[in-house]
């Protein structure tokens, strides 16, 4: 009788209405991660991320390791072994490096100033407890093949070329971090390298959808708001695939879209035409003013009735502007 109440505690958990829009920061990311679609997988059979190990939730959303159960063992730093941290996927440098705000200023600055990096970075798609050092080891590399590379953490199968700068995940993860890589750079408009492109496109073929993901999925779809396609069957990645950007728009705080209304509201709406923003960059120019506004190509403008609207839509205003 326990068991059954703590499974219904946990289902009435994972489709609360108070958790039905994503979270907005990644601090608070983990937090729903822990809560709403890892809470019971800690001694689940599919394990962490890399290595398959269970682990003790500490804290907010913090672990730690229980190495007996997958036979690990630390490479290098063993208190860092002994912990679980939130894996992002997709490297947030990966998709930080193809924004403006990262070349202006880095991570810090692209949370300060880009909602639409802020949603990358908390989107639950993206995360997954994995063991510290692993995480740590894999750093920004992509996901690539590491066959000459003998085993580095005891009994894992997880290995990191640092040589060729790659990290090969276990064969129970490969379809699934895969999938989760289509989800991010189609969601938010990434540039993929043709080889990392094949390379996810077999291990997507090799290792077809799981019972484990598809539920990983409703249950972060029930925060979401929607599904990842590339998982669901909707979408499927095909060399040359034309990414759609659902994401890249749409993907401010209800804080930031809140303070922007207001914004709208209470100043007056500009001349058509006199703020362009230009959609690689996310940058908007002034009719007057920004020396840009003139040298948008065609097919990259978009134009904004003001700079509230633009602001909204996740672009920023020009740094040469006067």
């Amino acid at each position: 009788m326990k068991k059954l109440f703590a499974a219904l505690s946990f289902a009435l958990l994972i489709i609360s209405p108070a958790f039905a829009n994503p979270p907005s920061t990644f601090s608070e990311a983990k937090v729903i991660a822990k809560q709403k679609v890892y809470l019971d997988q800690a001694s689940g059979a599919f394990g962490e991320l890399y290595c398959g190990c269970k682990w003790t939730w500490v804290g907010k959303s913090g672990g730690r390791i229980d190495a007996e159960s997958c036979g690990l063992k630390a490479r290098k730093q063993e208190t860092r072994a002994e912990r679980t941290e939130w894996e992002h996927i997709v490297p947030a440098w990966t998709f930080g490096n193809q924004r403006q705000c990262w070349q202006a200023g880095g991570r810090e600055h692209c949370v300060d100033e880009d909602p639409v990096f802020r949603a990358m970075e908390a989107n639950l798609f993206n995360l997954y407890p994995s063991v510290g050092e692993v995480n740590g080891d894999r750093s920004n590399y992509n996901y690539g093949m590491a066959s000459g590379v003998a085993p580095q953490y005891g009994q894992c199968k997880t290995r990191v070329d640092f040589d060729q700068r790659a990290a090969e995940p276990r064969d129970e993860v490969k379809g699934l971090v895969a999938r989760t890589t289509f989800y991010m750079f189609d969601r938010y408009k990434l540039n993929m390298s043709r080889q990392q492109q094949q390379l996810l496109m077999a291990w997507d073929k090799q290792y077809p959808v799981s019972a484990w993901e598809k539920e990983r999925d409703k249950r972060i779809a029930s925060i979401m708001g929607h599904s990842n396609p590339f998982v669901t069957g909707d979408r499927h990645w095909i060399q040359g695939y034309k990414v759609v950007g659902d994401g890249v728009v749409s993907a401010v705080s209800p804080k930031a879209s809140r303070v922007a209304s207001k914004a709208v509201l209470d100043s007056p709406a500009a001349p058509a035409g006199s703020v362009l923003g230009n959609r690689n960059s996310h940058v908007y120019h002034l009719a007057a003013g920004c020396p840009g506004y003139t040298q948008v190509a065609a097919k990259n403008q978009v134009s904004f009735a003001s700079e509230s609207e633009a602001q909204a839509a996740g672009y920023r205003r020009a740094g040469n502007c006067k």
